[in-house]
């Protein structure tokens, strides 16, 4: 008998399910069997690509922080390192909009009993924040921000970021551009707050958002 096919896709497909799942119906709706029945395919096959719901969970946090790097690494550096922070920042936001399901999953706020992240886990959110950490460098080298310590100052800005971001999605900023005014006069206060210049903060702000809206 010759052994059975696996289908590349269906992993994937039962990762963006379960998170789906679990976002819109809470943890008490995640099963394997409603799982396979929304994919189209067997609890079986569900056991074959994670031993247990542990697996099936750890692995929706892998993919929404492999998800998230690959959306800041498109962010291609410019000779406007403070345009680049700005960029990131909206790399975020956007990837966690789109991502919504997976987010919460990321940072541990899923709700399963049971189920904690471990270091190892926690460690595909730092790898991404290596990206951040990298452009705040560059902007200290040119002389727009004050010689901080970079990883501090990309701390301040993913707290930052992650409160606005978690507000935005519990649908509390849901006035008119309240989500994108926040945003705009957060991250301005942000990189101001490390040294830069208000009028050169301004103009890497509009450059960061024409760079947004050639993208989308």
């Amino acid at each position: 008998m010759s052994p059975r096919r696996v289908d590349p896709n269906l992993r994937p497909q039962l990762i963006d399910a379960a998170a789906k799942l679990l976002g819109e119906e809470g943890p008490a709706a995640l099963s394997t069997r409603k799982l396979a029945a929304m994919v189209g395919t067997s609890t079986t096959a569900v056991y074959t690509y994670f031993g247990g719901m542990d697996d099936l969970v750890r692995a929706m946090v892998h993919e929404g922080f492999r998800l998230l790097g690959d959306r800041m690494r498109a962010v291609e550096e410019s000779d406007d390192p403070v345009a680049d922070v700005l960029a990131l920042g909206w790399a975020y936001r956007d990837n966690a909009r789109e991502h919504w399901h997976l987010y919460n999953v990321m940072f541990g706020g899923s709700g399963l009993s049971g189920f904690s992240l471990t270091d190892a886990d926690r460690q595909h959110g730092r790898y991404t924040l290596d990206i951040l950490v990298g452009a705040v460098k560059r902007c200290a080298a040119t002389g727009r921000f004050r010689p901080f310590d970079p990883e501090l100052v990309a701390h301040q800005l993913w707290i930052a970021l992650h409160g606005l971001v978690t507000l935005d999605l519990g649908g509390y900023l849901v006035e008119p551009n309240t989500a994108d005014v926040c945003f705009e006069a957060q991250v301005s206060g942000m990189i101001l707050g490390a040294g830069d210049d208000p009028q050169r903060a301004q103009e890497s702000l509009a450059r960061a958002a024409q760079r947004r809206l050639r993208t989308q």
